[in-house]
């Protein structure tokens, strides 16, 4: 198997333990409740063992992130991120007993026929570019100062969902960042040593992947569908810009194929809107009928 092989096969696993991680937290910050109808905060969950499960899984999932990335660009690494939430339906689905929807496959088929799109447009010998220092350096400003200014207009919102939405945007941020560092990382070490672990790099990607953690734990309040969808597109869109712009990644046949490669994108973006939408519809109806035989 080449490299290209390689880090198709570890992304699809890294999603398989990243949704299963995801489905996790969601029921734990459904399910756990202070007072009638109140949640427990995001803070106070990770006073919860069953949570610290959630962390292993996406412990795992980061590690094997960690070597896709080694053996291949972010420009296919992170677009195959929205595997995740595919397999987060159907595993929700199957611990629901309930059955998939016709709209649920509809987007599932969308995502799929994006991604293989995607896949089929890159290369398969990835550039060795890491970042430099500098550009070390205005990341991390730039992931400060966009997580920052997110999460400070979620607690102005009002409405939950809305919360959630900009809690998942900041988290996609934090892991698409985060990924750029981490390829980074694994170039440095595979070139100099492991004396390359220690260096700001990798202290900036440690951060964001734990910030990243915690906003995506927050964002899952309004359940897993919109926060997981918005934090699925954010995240490669973030990781995509980085690995073209400062990477020197780059798609087959030139400008016509980034801009079909864009539209792959939006189609693939479309099916992990319509997905979502279609799991919060399941989600609401399960609410509601919850409440109802409570009543």
């Amino acid at each position: 198997m080449n490299a290209w092989g390689i880090a198709v096969t570890m992304s699809v696993a890294a999603a398989a333990f990243h949704a299963s991680a995801a489905v996790f937290q969601e029921r734990m910050a459904g399910s756990h409740v202070s007072g009638p109808g109140r949640r427990l905060g995001t803070l106070r969950l990770l006073s919860k063992p069953r949570w610290w499960w959630a962390v292993v899984l996406t412990g795992i999932a980061s590690g094997l992130h960690l070597v896709a990335l080694h053996f291949g660009p972010l420009t296919v690494v992170q677009p195959l991120g929205a595997l995740t939430l595919v397999l987060a339906l159907s595993l929700s689905a199957a611990l629901a007993g309930r059955r998939v929807t016709r709209g649920e496959w509809l987007g599932v088929a969308l995502t799929m026929a994006g991604l293989a799109l995607l896949l089929h447009l890159t290369t398969a010998e990835a550039p060795r570019v890491a970042l430099s220092p500098d550009e070390v350096l205005a990341l991390s400003v730039l992931a400060v100062a966009g997580t920052a200014l997110l999460v400070f207009s979620a607690m102005g919102a009002r409405r939950l969902v809305v919360r959630s939405l900009m809690h998942a945007a900041a988290a996609g941020i934090c892991f698409g960042i985060a990924s750029a560092m981490a390829r980074t990382v694994t170039i440095r070490m595979s070139d100099h040593g492991w004396s390359e672990a220690l260096t700001p790099a990798t202290a900036v990607m440690v951060a964001l992947a734990f910030g990243g953690l915690l906003l995506a734990q927050a964002a899952y309040r309004a359940g897993v569908g919109a926060p997981l969808a918005t934090l699925t597109i954010v995240n490669p869109i973030v990781a995509g810009v980085i690995g073209l712009q400062m990477l020197d990644e780059r798609f087959q046949a030139g400008v016509g194929g980034a801009v079909v490669a864009g539209l792959a994108a939006v189609v693939a973006a479309c099916g992990v809107v319509l997905l979502a939408r279609n799991r919060a519809a399941v989600t609401a109806r399960r609410r509601d009928e919850a409440l109802t035989a409570v009543r």
